[in-house]
This record gives C-alpha cells, structure tokens and sequence, in this order.
C-alpha cells in the first residue's frame, strides 16, 4: 500500500471515531435492554413455575386423600370384624319387618344391649322414593336395594336376620310364629319365637278398594317386584305395537298408559313414563312416538294435596306442556283387558282404552295386622290401622311398639315418618335397657337376706336405685317434618321445605338437582350412592335400556 493510501485510511479511521462513541451508548442500551427483559420473564416464569408445582402437589395430596378415604370406607364395609355373642343374660327384641322404620331403628339403635331378632320376607331395604326410576329403567333395581345383612353386620352385638313370613303375634304370651315360603322347601316349616319387646313394622299393602280388575291387570308401586313387572308389561305394549300390521287405533290404544293415583309415587310416575317416551322411544321407536299419550287419573278435586296451591299449579301446567292429561274428580270403577273405567264426577262412566294401568292410590293393612289388632278388640278400634301412644306402644300390649305404615296415626304414611319413629325409637330402647337393668338390680336386692348390720346399707342402695328409675322419663314422639319433594319429569321437580319457620316452596330444574342430591344423601350406604349415581350418568349418556329378558 503506497503511503496515500495510509494516508486516506487513516484519515477515515479518524473520522470514525466522533460516530463511534456516539453510537456506542444506544448500542450498549440495546444490549442491556434484551437481557433485563429475559431477566423478567424468567422471573414471571419461576412464579408460575412455582404456583403449578405448589397445585401439582395439592392434587396429588387430594387425589391420594380421596382415594385412600374411599378405599378404607370400601374396606370397613366390605370387613365388618367381628361381634359380640348373644348373651342370654340381655332381653330379646324381635323386629318385623326390613322397610323405612325398622331399617332406621337397626341402623341408630345399640345392639349390646339386646338379643336382636330381625324377621321379614324380604332380606333387603328398598329405597322407595326412587321406585318409578326403576320401572322404567332409569335406575337399576339393585341400585336401590340394601341388604338387611350388611346393617346387622355392622352393628356391635350379632343379630339374627330371618328371612321369613311372620303369620301371627300373640300380645299375651309374647310370641311370634314365622314360616318359611322358600320354594326350595317341599313343606313349609313353622317356628315360634318368645320375645321381651316387639317392633312391628310390617307395613301396609295396597288398597284396591274391592274394584274388579284392579288386582289382576293394574301394576302396582309397592316393591321392587312391582317395578320389574310394570317395565316388562310397558315393553310389551312397545314392541306389540310395533309389529307389522298393527292398526291405527290398537297402536293408540297400546301406547295409552293410564296412571291411578295423584299422589307424589303417581305424579313420579307420571314423569319417569314421561322422560322415557320423550328421551328414548323418539329415538328407538320414532314411527310410534305420534301414538303416545298418558293420562293421570285423580278421585279428589287436585293432585299433591300435601302441596301448596302454587306447586299444584305449577305440576298442572308442567304436565300440560309436556302433553300428559289430568283428570282429576274422576273414580276409578273397573279395569278390564284393554281399558279402565272411569266415573267423572259430573258424568256418565265410560272406557278409556289403555295399553297399561299402573295403580299408586293407597294403603290398607295387612292381614296379619288385622288379626292382632283382633286380639284386642276393646283398645284396637280402628280398622285402617294399628292404634299406639304417644310412646308408639301398641295399645294394649305395652310391650309392642309400631311403627310405619302398619299404624293409624295423624302423621301421613311416608317414609320419612317411618324413619324418624324408627331413629326415636333406637334412642328410647337404650334408655329401656338401662331402666330394665336397673330394675333387674333393685329386684336382686330385695330378695337377698343380710344380716342386720347391713340393713342401713341396704335400704339406702334401694333408695338410690328406686330414684335413679323415677329419674329415667321415656320423652313422647313428636314428628319433625322436613319437606316434600317430588319429581314431575322433563328434569322439573318441586320442593316444600321449612326454612327458618316459614314454608319455601320452589320448583324447575335447579330443585331437580336438590331432589337428586338429596335422594343420594338419604341412601343408607355409598354403594347405593355411587350405583345410584352410575347409572344416571349411564342414562343421561346412553339412554335408557329398551332390550327385554
């Protein structure tokens, strides 16, 4: 390079320079700017870094939790561990029937200090609220059956649970006699038991009121049986109207369901017929769903006349909108093979043709009621039903207590009284049998011989055992009522509930998720909560079952 080019280069570095140093300053700016910024962000980063592992850690401490609480729960049902023996020391106390009053009572009472004797034709609860979603298939019929066994296994001493038929009660001798109905027996063997004190809790049947027909061609609401048969005999006039060559009017005729009763099991009945027609016949069978029609038949001037006026309208219009008739004032007089005969109030009889007639309009006693309530003509003068006192003891024979729908009271014969009589009456057997071991002891002492010395002695234990038995008062039954409730269909229910000493009423779909979830949290066990719940989720999912057996 010649020394002008040195010269020229030399000259423009120098000439730089003056631009260099003012740009170095935005330059070092731009630099540091990038870097202060990813400073920022891995600030933010390592927040929320933190705030997902601090989550992560309370769901798994969650999960675990819930899994761990559900598993031993699942565990302790499934091993109850062992029990006390009978101890031939304690009285014996025999229990008829396995229904609402008798299951609460087993479930709140202490058995340590009893012989506890369970006797009833059926070895299971039934969760009957929730009948009518069984019989058409909402629900599956175990998911709302509790086995008897799996209350008395739980419980502190051994109870004996019999599946058998009681046939009589003697008040006098204080005796039951029971039958075995197993068809496994060519012969049916009869055993009589004593007992100290006797729960009689057997319920009602349904009233038929002597109508023809009614017992031979009307489904029943009653047991779990009576659901079963009411969604074989509803299938049967589906597919018998779908075969080919099926008329017109026989089709109406078939997909007419008559339901007998405006009562809630009615009204709910109503309602599941109602949902299965709309959500799955649509679907399944869409050619008869122009057929379709129900009819709900009531004798007195309105439906749910537990209910207040603005549910009773709310029900009506409910029903109207979801195309289901009422006729209310309207008798029931016959029901033949293809029909029921109704009597309106302010005309002539005639036929509605029907392909199903489900009956829920009533309750009347039992045989075996009727016989003991024979036995003491001069106390048992009511023919609906067993007459108690305020203590629930049968009048007549103190050492009887009834409970349920067996009893002629002024309370409604509802589960939800049943239940309470039997809770009120597990606390009042404890208060018996620590009387009754107080007595035990006071009669001990008085017929033991002491010397002289120990006569003061004994006088004053006398005393004390005679006040400690005074001071033991048996409180009367006073029934708490803790609302209604009732499903109408279309995902619609109605609620009266006291709240704060006033009556709330509501009704629409946010009381039919009070409605479920108060169903759930009433179901004795969580194996029928969780197959309860199942199978609406299955249902709402899937759709009902239309498959036969």
């Amino acid at each position: 390079m010649t020394p002008a080019h040195l010269m020229a280069a030399r000259a423009i570095s120098v000439a730089r320079l003056p631009l260099r140093r003012a740009l170095l300053p935005h330059v070092n700016s731009q630099l540091a700017r990038p870097l202060s910024t990813f400073q920022d962000s891995s600030r933010v980063g390592n927040k929320w870094r933190g705030f997902l592992q601090i989550l992560g850690r309370v769901t798994l401490v969650t999960v675990v939790g819930a899994a761990g609480t559900f598993w031993y729960i699942t565990y302790k049902d499934r091993n109850p561990g062992p029990q006390l023996p009978f101890d031939p020391s304690k009285k014996t106390l025999v229990i008829l029937g396995s229904g609402w009053g008798a299951t609460s009572l087993l479930k709140g009472m202490d058995t340590t200090d009893y012989n506890t004797i369970v006797i009833s034709p059926k070895n299971f609860f039934l969760f009957t609220p929730l009948l009518p979603s069984v019989a058409v298939g909402t629900l599956g019929a175990k998911s709302i059956l509790q086995p008897t066994r799996y209350v008395a296994r739980h419980k502190a001493r051994q109870v004996s649970v019999i599946e058998a038929e009681a046939t009589n009660v003697d008040p006098v001798n204080k005796t039951v006699t029971f039958t075995d109905t197993s068809p496994l027996r060519p012969l049916e063997p009869t055993r009589t038991i004593p007992y100290d004190y006797l729960v009689y809790a057997v319920g009602a049947e349904t009233q038929t009121f002597g109508i023809p027909g009614v017992k031979e061609r009307a489904c029943f609401m009653k047991e779990i049986g009576d659901a079963e048969q009411m969604q074989a005999r509803f299938l049967d006039c589906i597919e018998t109207a779908a075969f080919p060559g099926t008329s017109e009017e026989e089709k109406r005729r078939l997909l007419h369901m008559v339901v007998v009763g405006g009562g809630p099991t009615g009204i709910e009945m109503a309602g599941e017929l109602h949902d299965f027609l709309e959500e799955d016949l649509k679907s399944w069978y869409p050619e008869l769903h122009p057929y379709v029609r129900i009819t709900l038949v009531e004798a007195l001037p309105s439906v749910l006349p537990s209910f207040s006026k603005e549910l009773i309208a709310y029900t009506e219009r409910t029903f109207k909108e979801s195309k289901i008739d009422i006729l209310t004032g309207t008798m029931v007089k016959g029901v033949s093979e293809g029909s029921v005969r109704l009597k309106p109030k302010d005309s002539k009889e005639h036929d509605l043709p029907c392909g199903l007639v489900v009956w829920a309009a009533g309750n009347k006693a039992r045989d075996i009621s009727r016989n003991l309530m024979a036995q003491l003509p001069d106390h048992q003068t009511n023919k609906r039903g067993i007459l108690v006192d305020d203590h629930l003891r049968m009048l007549g024979a103190p050492s009887i207590f009834a409970i349920g729908d067996c009893t002629a009271t002024s309370y409604a014969p509802t589960a939800q009284v049943a239940s309470q009589q039997g809770a009120y009456l597990a606390r009042m057997f404890k208060l018996i049998a620590k009387r009754d071991e107080l007595a035990r002891k006071l009669d001990e002492l008085s017929k033991t011989s002491d010397g002289k010395d120990l006569e003061a002695s004994k006088s004053k234990e006398t005393e004390s055992l005679a006040k400690q038995i005074e001071r033991i008062r048996l409180k009367p039954f006073h029934y708490s009522h803790q609302g209604s409730l009732a499903y109408i269909g279309s995902d619609k229910a109605i609620a009266e509930l006291p709240i704060f000493g006033r009556e709330w009423t509501s009704g629409g779909v946010a009381t039919f998720l009070f409605w479920r979830s108060a169903y759930l949290s009433t179901l004795f066990s969580l194996r029928n909560r969780a197959l309860v719940a199942g199978d609406w989720m299955r249902t709402k999912f899937f759709g009902r079952d239309v498959s036969r057996e």
